[in-house]
């Protein structure tokens, strides 16, 4: 029997709890359960005692441990949302336990079932689980599990595959068809583009929707974006479509269905869910208003830029970002934090979560501290014990000012820039490059290129390699993220190489995307500044990017996403496909979403490497959060040797 056979029923009724006892159909699987991900799914509760098996119906039941309760225990739902730590021990974690529970999918050549991610369940109880689900459904598709966590990842390696038919995680989303990156609904003119040379060809406008295998990350700001092939949510192509708040998503497949259907050029309706992505084609406007956002300007706090001097990032904090910039600043503010602590670092565990009065217990078990014990001084000792910044010094906003006024011909063509953009002249563009190579070129006065030696020599002494990296006041924004569209620069070592890279930094503000991007968010040229940082560049073993939360679901508190590259420049860059982990920072654990290019996953120190990242992480969230919710993320820059973490970048992630 082929799926297309199967005659689908009425629909459950929302009052039908769930399918118990009988062999589940494919077309009852549809009818109990949801859809996510463009995979439909049903819950699976297996009672151990009565040897039944129980199918929710996910209208009616979304969690487990309340079907359990009202259908089978006898106990109310207030009870059990009460009492839920408890309950929770006995179904994932207890030795006994009478319940299994689970979650059974359809992929299109399969059936997976895996357990609820924080499930300790052993190799036993695996086999168990799935043998007995497997006599429920129907045999048209094989029944395979799939590990819900890097535990049972190592579990499952060592059960023979004819015993436990298995599949992974990162197998499966290496073959999804669908990824959501960012949700959202937008109209505009569909574009497709088959090459980066057709992409480079054409001129794009903000009402534009761009459909190619993989987005470039120089992209300006467009209404919505479908990559054709897999790609991260960390690139920087879709950190800027999380700030620009633009539907995102992976469609394996979309090029040739739009050429089907005859959408490019045409005005669409595209939208992003859980579910999937549709694009529909409607009737092109008569006139194109502005988007809202090109009327709500962007402000900048007024910077400093008269004198200040070159210092160590150790003497920073985050209110100089008026005078060093965001970067630099909040560099320094990690400094100050790993040397002196904060009462912050609990904030997001402090909170209610409801039905739980706050996370700190599971904060405790996280870091190993007895009932009673000092929570923050375990926090503070997990920071200390595994958490470097490296060193640094800062260079300000006053050093660029005073470079850009030593040449008469950078200020002809500063001002012959300002008043194109105010005329909307068609000569912008020319005339930041002409600009960008006058910076380049122009010599680096005596006196400057002294202050920044001397800095180099008293503060970094014996640094052999250095990265030279932006930070200027217009990026990091509420409405204005900025990331990719700065230089930054690895691998530096002479003085003259140092020198350059600096004037290439300060270059970067005033090329075409940053003067294009800044001016559609309404900043002036007349507000920005670029100040400099300098630190040691570390060796690592690998690098990567962390969120402290998961961009795929967004109502999901527990986890964060971590991708990982032998080089970190690849993940933020997009060179290469990198490996991608969730780790609950609640109940511990992590697991491997993808493994990108690699050909094999990374070791278990490594995964206890990122499991201490996840969690030093959402210590730093606390802090860093600019309310008393501490629910707003941050997006670290990170490279792991054998022994520490070193953060080389922390910022806002915009959701």
């Amino acid at each position: 029997m082929s799926l297309t056979d199967v005659v689908a029923p009425s629909p459950a009724p929302e009052n039908v709890a769930a399918l118990v006892g009988e062999r589940l159909s494919l077309s009852a699987l549809h009818q109990l359960g949801g859809t996510l991900g463009g995979y439909s799914f049903v819950k699976v509760v297996v009672d151990r005692e009565n040897a039944e098996i129980h199918f929710l119906n996910d209208a009616r039941h979304s969690f487990h441990a309340i079907y359990i309760g009202e259908e089978i225990l006898g106990v109310t739902e207030e009870r059990v949302r009460a009492e839920i730590d408890s309950y929770n021990q006995d179904f994932y974690h207890a030795p006994d336990r009478r319940f299994l529970l689970g979650i059974l999918a359809r992929h299109p050549q399969l059936l997976s079932l895996e357990t609820v991610e924080v499930d300790t369940m052993p190799a036993a109880l695996i086999r168990e689980f799935h043998a007995f689900v497997a006599r429920y459904v129907d045999p048209a598709l094989p029944l395979v599990f799939k590990p819900a966590n890097q535990l049972q990842e190592r579990i499952v390696r060592e059960i023979p595959p004819g015993e436990l038919p298995r599949v992974f995680a990162h197998e499966l989303f290496s073959t999804a068809p669908f990824v959501p990156l960012n949700p959202g609904t937008a109209t505009g003119r569909l574009r497709a583009f088959r090459t980066e040379a057709e992409y480079r060809a054409a001129t794009l406008d903000w009402s534009d929707i761009i459909v190619m295998d993989r987005v470039p990350d120089d992209i300006p700001r467009l209404s919505g974006i479908v990559n054709a092939r897999h790609t991260t949510p960390l690139s920087h192509t879709n950190v800027l479509a999380t700030g620009w708040q633009i539907p995102n998503a992976v469609q394996v497949g979309a090029l040739a269905d739009v050429e089907t259907r005859g959408l490019d050029g045409k005005w669409v309706e595209y939208t992003v869910d859980a579910q999937g992505l549709s694009l529909r084609e409607v009737a092109e406007p008569a006139s194109t208003e502005p988007p809202r956002w090109y009327a709500q300007r962007v402000k900048l706090e007024e910077p400093e830029s008269e004198h200040s001097p070159i210092v160590n990032l150790k003497r920073l904090r985050a209110t100089d970002r008026y005078r060093y910039g965001t970067k630099a600043a909040n560099l320094g503010e990690l400094h100050h934090v790993l040397a002196h602590g904060s009462q912050r670092l609990l904030g997001f565990y402090q909170v209610p979560r409801p039905p739980r009065e706050n996370l700190l217990p599971y904060l405790a078990r996280l870091l190993d501290v007895p009932a009673g014990g000092d929570l923050l001084a375990a926090a503070r000792r997990l920071l200390d014990d595994h958490v470097r910044v490296p060193r640094g010094i800062a260079l300000p906003f006053s050093l660029q000012r005073r470079f850009l006024e030593s040449s008469p011909r950078i200020q002809q063509a500063i001002g012959k820039l300002k008043m194109a953009l105010e005329l909307d002249a068609r000569e912008i563009e020319p005339l930041c490059v002409e600009l960008q190579g006058l910076i380049r070129s122009a010599r680096l006065p005596g006196a400057l290129a002294g202050e920044i030696d001397s800095a180099l020599v008293s503060q970094l002494a014996g640094v052999r390699t250095f990265v030279v990296r932006s930070s200027s006041n217009a990026e990091d924004l509420a409405g204005f993220s900025a990331a990719g569209i700065y230089e930054s620069l690895n691998h530096v070592t002479t003085a003259e190489r140092i020198f350059a890279s600096v004037k290439e930094v300060w270059a970067s503000l005033v090329s075409v995307r940053s003067v294009r991007l800044r001016r559609q968010a309404g900043i002036s040229l007349d507000e920005c500044y670029m100040g400099v940082v300098i630190q040691e560049q570390v060796a690592a073993d690998f690098g990567g990017v962390l969120v402290t939360t998961n961009p795929m679901n967004r109502a999901d508190f527990r986890t964060v996403y971590v991708n990982v590259s032998p080089r970190v420049t690849d993940v933020v860059e997009g060179s290469a496909l990198p490996m991608q982990y969730l780790y609950s920072t609640v109940e511990g654990g992590g697991r491997t979403v993808s493994l990108g290019d690699a050909v094999s996953d990374l070791d278990s120190r490594a995964h206890d490497q990122l499991q201490r990242l996840a969690i030093a992480g959402r210590l730093l969230q606390g802090h860093f959060s600019p309310d008393y919710t501490f629910d707003s993320p941050v997006d670290v820059e990170w490279l792991a040797d054998g022994e520490h973490l070193h953060l080389v970048q922390l910022r806002p992630y915009s959701v």
